[in-house]
C-alpha cells in the first residue's frame, strides 16, 4: 500500500484498556509484525502495514519533537513511554499511550523496535492536547522544517526541565498517575 494523502476527520476510533496494540520494526521504522488490533484501529490489512514506515498511522496533529524525542531514546537504546495520537486509514484518529523498546539480539546488536500501546485514560489525553498544539505551534512559525523542529524540540526540553521530569515521567504524570 503506498502512502497516499488522508484527510483526518473528526471521529475518534477508541479500543478496550484490556487490548494491546503490538507491532515491531525494522531499524529503520518498517513494520515487521502488527497485531490485529493495530490492523482493526489503523483500519488496514496486515498486507497493507507489514513494509510500511510506522509513520503510516502518523497523525498531522502530532509534534515532530515527540518523534524525535522518540527515535532519539530508542536509538540510544532506551526505551520511552509516549502519550500518541494516530490516524487510521480512513482519517479517523485515536490515541495511545505507548511503549517503545529496542528488540536486540544476542550480542545486543539492536534488530528493530517493538512496541506494545494501551488506550490512555481521557484525562490524560486533555492534559496533553494544549502542550501538543503548543509545540505544533511552534513548528508551524518556521518557514525550513527543521528549524521549527528545532524550535519545537527546544520548547518540549524547556517545558520538561520546567517540571523537573523526563518525558516519560511526564507522561506518567498527565491525567493523575493512571495514563
Amino acid at each position: 500500500m503506498s502512502k497516499q494523502k488522508i484527510t483526518p476527520v473528526d471521529q475518534e476510533l477508541t479500543f478496550s484498556p484490556d487490548e494491546i496494540i503490538v507491532s515491531k520494526t525494522d531499524p529503520t521504522g518498517k513494520i515487521l509484525y502488527a497485531n490485529d488490533v493495530f490492523c482493526r484501529l489503523a483500519e488496514m490489512n496486515t498486507s497493507d502495514v507489514v513494509g510500511q514506515p510506522h509513520s503510516i498511522i502518523r497523525h498531522p496533529d502530532m509534534p515532530r519533537a515527540v518523534f524525535k524525542l522518540l527515535w532519539d531514546s530508542i536509538g540510544s537504546g532506551r526505551e520511552i513511554f509516549a502519550l500518541i495520537k494516530n490516524m487510521s486509514a480512513t482519517g479517523k484518529y485515536y490515541w495511545v499511550v505507548a511503549h517503545v523498546t529496542p528488540s536486540r539480539d544476542g550480542a545486543g546488536k539492536v534488530l528493530g523496535y517493538h512496541s506494545n500501546r494501551r488506550a490512555p485514560n481521557r484525562a490524560s489525553v486533555q492534559e496533553i492536547i494544549p502542550l501538543y498544539q503548543e509545540l505544533k505551534a511552534e513548528e508551524a512559525k518556521h518557514t525550513d522544517r527543521r528549524a521549527g523542529l528545532e524550535a519545537s524540540f527546544a520548547l518540549l526540553q524547556s517545558k520538561l526541565k520546567a517540571t523537573g521530569k523526563s518525558y516519560d515521567e511526564f507522561i506518567w504524570g498527565v491525567g493523575g498517575s493512571n495514563v
